[in-house]
């Protein structure tokens, strides 16, 4: 009997990195690494205007999908005017099937120096172009659960996913509540996450998404400690290839096959991001 290969769906990836740091080739290895393990799709968001274009260039490349929008970290160099610019290139790309949605946009409270009523404006002024164009929001989420929920409550858009989320089970139900789905990824593969871990398990399985957020967020597989980096091995460098090694730990935390969770977390993704449906076939 041929057992069939599970098929992924990477919520969260910035493949668009690989090319910036090792070139196409790079990417596109890698792209080819994470299709041969079983991703058959990666949604890839933009953090800043100056990436909007590689990342819909990045998805057209591969038949992956994007989304557009600007990084709580990248607020500090982001300039007056970027929000037009930003509902500008959502008004172009509307009618391209491969945007499914406004990010990553949100807030973020733990990297120290930067301002948090600069953040709120550009991440309010975000959710108002995610209500102009109907689209789902892929939100970043530290330290921030509370104030980004607080923010949806005023401004309701529909749904979209909480990627990397960390927060506590009564946030989670909150951003279930609000039509959103929870992304996890290479942290919850550490034994010591046990929040995370509790969260994967006892949450709906409706609510889970999954996601590599490479090369972010690396696996404990992957990762190398101060003291390997204080010798001079080079800090660890998440794949997409790697989700269905991080499923399985999930699979694993909930006592179900992998099986299951692709066809569960295939089905959540696509209720998250709607537009995607179209382009698993």
């Amino acid at each position: 009997m041929i057992r069939r290969m599970q098929r992924w769906i990477d919520t969260h990836c910035h493949l668009d990195e690989f090319a910036a740091h090792g070139g196409m080739a790079y990417a596109d290895a890698e792209r080819m690494r994470a299709a041969q393990a079983g991703v058959a799709h990666c949604v890839l968001p933009a953090v800043e205007l100056a990436n909007l274009q590689a990342v819909r260039a990045m998805a057209q490349r591969h038949g992956d999908s994007y989304a557009l929008g600007i990084h709580p970290l990248y607020t500090p160099q982001a300039g007056e005017d970027d929000i037009q610019a930003l509902a500008a290139a959502l008004q172009q790309c509307r009618p391209d099937p491969r945007l499914v949605a406004v990010g990553e946009i949100g807030l973020d409270f733990f990297v120290p120096g930067l301002d948090p009523e600069r953040q709120q404006r550009f991440y309010r002024a975000q959710l108002q172009l995610a209500r102009r164009f109907d689209l789902p929001v892929i939100l970043h989420v530290r330290r921030s659960a509370d104030q980004l929920l607080k923010a949806l409550r005023e401004l309701p858009v529909r749904g979209g996913i909480a990627h990397a989320f960390n927060g506590s089970l009564q946030q989670a139900q909150a951003f279930i509540d609000l039509g959103f789905k929870l992304g996890f990824g290479g942290a919850v593969t550490y034994e010591r996450a046990l929040q995370l871990r509790r969260l994967a398990t006892e949450l709906p399985l409706y609510a889970l998404v999954l996601e590599t957020d490479a090369p972010d967020i690396p696996p404990h597989w992957l990762y190398v400690t101060a003291a390997e980096r204080a010798a001079g091995r080079a800090p660890a460098r998440n794949s997409p290839a790697e989700l269905p090694r991080i499923a399985a730990v999930v699979a694993a935390l909930r006592g179900i096959s992998g099986a299951e969770l692709a066809r569960a977390t295939r089905d959540n993704a696509c209720a998250a991001l709607p537009r995607l449906a179209s382009l698993l076939g």
